[in-house]
Formats: structure tokens, C-alpha cells, sequence
């Protein structure tokens, strides 16, 4: 009798295969309250690794780490109107505390624009407090009706920066830098990713942004995923909190603002744009455990070799993980390890013991090979970078395979059926991007002639990207 498959096949049902690995990978669990998610280990592993590559990056664009409230008085968000406006549907309101009703309602933090302003009216006074550029990873919370995890929960993990520039040109430099040399560079480099940056659409904007950038990465059934997004704030915020610094003698100026943020959601579009039909694909610079090196028997000759083999990758510089679970049987382990995706697994018994060699398995290219023990260590590392590069090579390649030219609303609609589709921004405009919508397809964003972000909507030579998305 053929073994049933571990996973559903993607082609079959991919809502059913994204939600199969999740579970059978130990991702992650949905939490009790409806929306909500428990993070397991090796999932939050990941997290964990998207978040030191991305502090790293975000620190070295000038930004400090902080922390604000997770309760926000409900007076904050209503100071600006835009922005309580497009997170009202959203918002998770305390009423009560301690037994009482709260003299005051406080909002759960959606996001901390209203909050880290209050803040930033005291802590700027003149022009030499400029350029103030906080970060802070955060949990945020927004009431989702069609919860999925990792894309879409209630309650996420993020991080978000907020800055302060004394000038329009400044801040919206800063977005743009966040926007290239932080998040795409980690996407593309890192993550693997062929994301495209683009430019939102008026409509697509953040509530109270006056230009939001965004990065798109198609996922393997050909829908889109918002990546990340950086937010030319403008001097929104600063009229609403009056965010002011002093020019010479007694004028002051408002400070012109950013916000940017990734989240969480990065490891759902990490599911669905590496996974296959056998589990997760890591990317090896991503990877929490590049390499595990697996005891095929439980002999103490066996054992101390894998051992030592570990010790050797680990002085090379390589992420590893010894199994010498003998207790549990071989080839369960291998399957669990080839679905949570690590990119090369090495195992060595006892007839591997005799030749001198250990069998080179490869999750991301496929296929093994024996290799000499001997050159693990010098090999290795160069495997993992070959790998790193061809997830991006196929990336890339279905992202352009599955895009197509399109002239009409009725084309871009057939073109979203299984890809993007690509249209001059001036034929379509605003009134095609509202009959798009009545049929499930959004402009995920602008995108010059060129290929670069655009410096304005009405740009000329300008188009959208079209597609259905998560």
C-alpha cells in the first residue's frame, strides 16, 4: 500500500498544504481566543532570526531600540481623523480595569503613531533633537474577521519605527532608505524573496500617511503578500500633537515624520514562497539550524562522530544541531527535519563510519550524495550559499514567469486568476482600480517605466502591478 502524504499537496488544496505544514512543521498552534496564535519553538526560532538580521540593519540606518505602552487613551487616536478612521473597524477597546469602569476608554495598541507622538512633542524642542529615530519591537493588536496565521491574526509581533526630521526632503529620504537598505535588502538577501518595491495607490495608503511605500512578494500560488511597508507621514501627526521644533529667535516648525514596519507575517509569505509538497525550505542565512547531523544508529562509535562532526561545523562557523535521538526511529527524524526545512541534513551510521564518509542530504537543490568527513567543513558553508542563491533564482523566476502585460480591466482580472498582472497606471487610474476591487483584485502598487519606485503617483510611464492577495 502507497504511504498516505504527509503534507496536502499544494496543487490539490494550498490553503489546506499552508495550514498542513504549519501544523506538521510545529510552527505554530491557533491560540483560544478566536484570531490569536501560539508560536511554537521552531517557528518563533525564525522569528527570532528575521528579528536579529533586521535589528542589525535598522541600528545601522541610525535607529534606537524603545519601548511604549500597549494602552493607548482613546483621545490619542481621535486627534488625528484619518488614522482612527482606517483603524476603527479594527480597534480592541478596554472598558473596565481593576473591577471599574475606566474613566477614560484605552484602545490596545494597533499600531503607536498616536502614542509616540504624545512623546515626541516633549522630547523635541529644537533642531539639534533632530533626526529622532526610535524603533520598538512590539506585539499590536487588531481585530481580524478572517484570521489566518501568520498572515492574518488579532494579535501579531512586529517592529515599528517612528522618526522626526526637520525637513520634508529628510523624512522622506529616510522612508526610502528604510524602505531599500533595511527591508530589501533583508527580504531579497536574507529571506530570499524577489520582492518589488513600489508605491502605493491613494487608496492602498496608510490612514494618515501622505505617501506609503510597500514591498510585494508573489507567493507560490501566484496571490501577493505585503511584505513590509515605510510611511511618508508628513506633517500629519506633528499638526495633531504639536510636534514642533524651534527655528531662530521664537519660530517654530513642525517635524516631518516617517513610520515603517514587518511583521510576523514574514514567516507566513517565508511558508509560501520556499515550502513544497514535503515542508519548509529554509534559506540558509535565515536558517535558526542550517545543518543536523543525524546518528543513523545509537553504536558509541556512530554517536561520537556525529558529535565531532558537529563540533567542526560549529567552529566553521555553521548554525548545527546534533540528532543523536537514537531512541526515536531514524527515518521519523529525517521526515521531521525535512519539513521544518533545514537546508542540509548529514547523516552518518555505521557503515558511513567505515568508508570514511557521511551521506550529504539537501533539502533546497534535492539529492544526496556520500561526502568525505573529512571536507565537511570546508564545503559546507559554500553548499549553504549555493542554496541560499537558487531560492532566490526561483523566486525571481516565477514572480516574472507569472506576470504579464495586460491592457484592460477584464484582462488583469483573467491575469490574476494565477499571477500579476502589469498596466499602464494612466489607462487604468482610480476608476479601474475601484472596479478591480469589485472583483478581488487590488493594485499592490506603482511602479516607474524603469522598474524603480516612482517619485509620484501621476509619474509618467508609471504602472501597476495587479494581483489577488493575502
Amino acid at each position: 500500500m502507497a504511504k498516505a502524504p504527509v503534507l496536502t499537496p499544494q496543487a490539490e488544496d494550498f490553503p489546506r498544504w499552508y495550514q498542513d505544514l504549519i501544523n506538521k512543521a510545529e510552527l505554530a498552534d491557533n491560540g483560544p481566543v478566536r484570531g490569536t496564535m501560539v508560536i511554537r519553538p521552531y517557528g518563533y526560532g525564525l522569528w527570532e532570526r528575521m528579528q536579529q538580521e533586521m535589528d542589525a540593519r535598522i541600528k545601522k540606518a541610525g535607529a534606537q531600540n524603545a519601548y511604549f505602552p500597549m494602552f493607548i487613551p482613546q483621545s490619542y487616536l481621535t486627534k488625528e481623523a484619518e488614522h482612527v478612521e482606517g483603524f476603527a473597524p479594527e480597534l480592541a477597546v478596554v472598558t473596565h480595569g481593576g473591577g471599574k469602569e475606566l474613566e477614560e476608554p484605552v484602545v490596545v495598541r494597533p499600531t503607536s503613531e498616536t502614542i509616540i507622538n504624545e512623546y515626541f512633542s516633549k522630547w523635541v524642542q529644537s533642531h539639534r533633537d533632530l533626526p529622532l529615530l526610535i524603533n520598538q519591537w512590539a506585539n499590536v493588536v487588531r481585530w481580524e474577521l478572517r484570521p489566518r496565521v501568520f498572515l492574518r491574526t488579532t494579535e501579531f509581533l512586529w517592529q515599528e519605527g517612528h522618526t522626526a526630521h526637520a525637513t520634508y526632503e529628510d523624512a522622506r529620504a529616510y522612508a526610502s532608505r528604510i524602505h531599500t537598505d533595511v527591508y530589501g535588502d533583508f527580504m531579497t538577501n536574507v529571506l530570499g524573496i524577489d520582492v518589488v518595491l513600489g508605491r502605493k495607490t491613494a487608496k492602498e495608503r496608510f490612514a494618515g500617511a501622505i505617501n506609503t511605500l510597500t514591498l510585494e512578494g508573489m507567493m507560490g500560488d501566484g496571490k501577493a503578500l505585503q511584505m513590509g511597508t515605510s510611511h511618508e507621514l508628513g506633517q500629519n501627526f506633528a499638526k495633531a500633537f504639536n510636534t514642533t521644533y524651534q527655528l531662530q529667535g521664537a519660530e517654530r516648525e513642525h517635524v516631518w515624520q516617517t513610520s515603517w514596519g514587518v511583521s510576523t507575517r514574514m514567516v507566513g509569505g517565508l511558508i509560501m514562497s520556499h515550502g513544497d509538497d514535503n515542508g519548509l525550505r529554509v534559506p540558509p542565512r535565515l536558517a535558526a539550524v542550517q545543518a543536523v547531523v543525524l546518528a543513523i544508529k545509537g553504536e558509541d562509535a556512530v554517536l561520537a562522530k556525529v558529535r565531532e562532526i558537529g563540533a567542526q561545523l560549529e567552529a566553521a562557523g555553521v548554525r548545527v544541531v546534533v540528532d543523536d535521538r537514537t531512541d526515536t526511529p531514524f527515518g521519523r527524524r529525517a521526515v521531521d527535519w525535512e519539513l521544518k526545512g533545514v537546508p542540509l541534513r548529514i547523516e552518518v551510521g555505521p557503515r558511513d563510519l567505515e568508508a570514511g564518509t557521511a551521506m550529504l542530504v539537501r533539502r533546497i537543490a534535492g539529492g544526496k550524495e556520500p561526502v568525505s568527513v573529512d571536507s565537511l567543513a570546508a564545503t559546507v558553508p559554500g553548499i549553504l550559499e549555493e542554496d541560499q542563491a537558487q531560492l532566490l533564482r526561483e523566486s525571481r523566476e516565477r514572480r516574472e514567469s507569472r506576470t504579464v502585460d495586460v491592457k484592460s480591466i477584464d484582462e488583469a482580472v483573467e491575469a490574476a486568476a494565477t499571477g500579476w498582472g502589469r498596466i499602464s497606471w494612466a489607462d487604468l487610474g482610480p476608476e479601474g482600480e475601484a472596479k478591480l476591487a469589485e472583483q478581488g483584485v487590488s493594485v499592490r502598487c506603482l511602479v516607474a517605466a524603469d522598474g524603480t519606485v516612482p517619485a509620484a503617483d501621476d509619474q509618467p510611464g508609471n504602472y501597476a502591478l495587479v494581483a489577488r492577495a493575502y
